[in-house]
């Protein structure tokens, strides 16, 4: 169904606003030494500091979505480093650096694919062709259109697109040559506040039946009667949230803790468990929160309580069986907040 021309506008300007903020908040992190990132300055005009208790924030969400993703980098390798050719999906892709870190890691996977709204992939692919830094990770051979906000390259696809647009979703699938069949590590962060619980329950639906093998990491705020949610555990063999205070203090590394709680002083203890945590009840289908109310679609949230109540979600569909142990630790082996949640 066509969005109204207004509903899309305010969309896409919350979006880029958000995208901004992040990456300006990702930048003050690398600065005070939580993160090492050597390019997300290239896409920070103006760089801010800040609060301590938003650092330490910014860190928990890179941090889990690093180790799961290492975790599904390695899944599947042989003695020789040699293993399954891998896909990583970035949705609302933004000015995210993963890309080109793995570059500089040897991890990248066979191919790396990038989807927001033009707006975002334009002022992106101008970066990239204008930074001999960005350009040379992409390859020289690549493909660049600033107009159409378009990168092509043999392992790195940038593409613009309007997730709300299912048949579009199927056309870039296309046009990125990527593979269905392939482990594929589907990335969706801080993108669902911005859309109609009808679009998200279709996004999730098109993931579910389009890549048989494929990890869904979502970071994003819990809502009450979750769509999503519901639609996670209708199509995908298994699933499972954890609040955020449960990923810091039980699955990031103890020694990362300790490294990153040396960097400044912190104070706000109290109010950073009432950010981090979230009472959740469940049932099997449903996620509630008790402390939760929806924001508007397109509504920007302040970027000093940008991660108030929100998890980490992992969905996973496994037919090549790569996934048994995959993700958050069982929850008699789990210790922490009393928060995690099997959707």
């Amino acid at each position: 169904m066509a969005k109204p021309a207004a509903d899309s506008r305010s969309n896409r300007a919350a979006v880029q606003a958000t995208n901004d903020d992040a990456s300006a908040s990702k930048l003050s992190c690398v600065k005070k030494g939580y993160m090492k990132d050597d390019y997300i300055h290239l896409f920070v005009k103006r760089p801010i500091r800040r609060s301590p208790i938003i650092n330490r924030g910014y860190f928990a969400r890179y941090a889990a979505l690093r180790k799961l993703l290492y975790e599904f980098l390695d899944c599947g390798m042989t003695g020789d480093d040699k293993g399954i050719r891998k896909q990583i999906l970035s949705l609302g892709a933004g000015f995210d650096t993963t890309f080109f870190q793995l570059q500089d890691e040897g991890k990248a996977p066979y191919l790396y694919v990038e989807l927001d709204f033009k707006e975002v992939t334009s002022k992106k692919a101008a970066l990239i062709e204008n930074s001999t830094q960005l350009r040379s990770k992409v390859g020289e051979a690549a493909s660049i259109c600033q107009e159409k906000g378009e990168v092509l390259a043999d392992h790195y696809k940038l593409l613009p697109v309007d997730l709300r647009d299912i048949q579009k979703l199927d056309e870039i699938i296309s046009l990125a040559n990527i593979d269905p069949s392939l482990p594929t590590f589907i990335i969706a962060e801080c993108v669902l506040i911005y859309l109609d619980p009808e679009s998200s329950r279709a996004i999730v639906g098109w993931a579910s039946r389009t890549f048989s093998t494929a990890i869904f990491f979502l970071y994003e705020q819990i809502r009450p009667d979750d769509a999503f949610g519901q639609q996670m555990i209708r199509n995908l063999e298994r699933a499972v949230a954890w609040d955020m205070q449960k990923v810091y203090s039980t699955f990031i590394e103890a020694q990362e803790r300790r490294r990153i709680e040396r960097l400044e002083l912190f104070d706000e203890f109290e109010e950073w468990y009432m950010m981090q945590a979230s009472i959740l009840r469940a049932s099997t289908m449903t996620i509630k929160n008790e402390y939760y109310h929806p924001l508007p679609v397109g509504e920007i949230v302040s970027s000093e309580c940008s991660f108030e109540h929100y998890c980490v979600a992992c969905a996973i569909n496994d037919t090549l069986g790569l996934f048994k142990n995959f993700g958050f630790p069982n929850e008699e082996n789990a210790t922490g907040s009393p928060t995690a949640t099997t959707l």
